[in-house]
């Protein structure tokens, strides 16, 4: 039985069956720990700025000032709000006080270095080890945080969503307080004049 040169011709794009899609999936909203592991991805990066500066020839004291005073202010924020909205809505919705309470003390290590820093002038000895050090802290923080925190929270009846929206605004009011702190003394100065 012979073929037509017709029946052996390859199909052309337009006699190509396309393919079937699946439809696609609903895209996850994002979640309170989706806007906290935002801020521990951000302020990763400024400790990796820190340390590429403490490495380099230049050793900008002024720098590091502002980088440390940067990673300071975004990690009071973030604490702040865990403190205040997220922590007491988890440590409710999964009932892991241990888990919680361990937060709550690295928390605290925390805002005490942060308070050392924040005291000490960039030049000192122990500035950048001080620094390094928190960037450690936070590290490991920040590890159990998405390994069990945000474990349990998401498998918990834990409105998430509704929670990011809490813990934004807050962020946001935060932060512009933070920003009021560094005008505040340039405007009063001005009006001093």
């Amino acid at each position: 039985m012979a073929t037509s040169a017709a029946a052996r011709k390859t199909p052309t794009a337009s006699t190509k069956a396309t393919p079937v899609r699946a439809p696609a999936k609903a895209k996850r909203q994002k979640d309170a720990c989706d806007l906290l592991d935002a801020d521990h991805k951000a302020v990763k990066a400024l400790f990796k700025d820190y340390e590429s500066l403490t490495e380099s020839r230049s050793r900008s004291t002024s720098k590091k000032r502002q980088l440390a005073d940067q990673i300071c202010k975004e990690l009071t924020v973030h604490a702040t709000i865990e403190e205040e909205i997220f922590y007491p809505a988890v440590r409710k919705a999964i009932k892991d006080n241990d888990l919680m309470n361990e937060a709550t003390v690295e928390h605290a290590s925390a805002k005490d270095l942060i308070a050392q820093i924040k005291g000490m002038e960039a030049s000192d000895d122990l500035f950048d080890a001080k620094v390094t050090v928190l960037g450690e802290y936070i590290d490991h923080h920040v590890k159990e945080e998405r390994t069990e925190m945000f474990t349990k929270a998401r498998a918990s009846k834990l409105d998430l969503v509704g929670l990011a929206a809490q813990l934004r605004q807050r962020k946001d009011e935060l932060m512009a307080q933070e920003e009021h702190k560094v005008v505040k003394p340039v405007a009063e100065l001005a009006a001093a004049y």
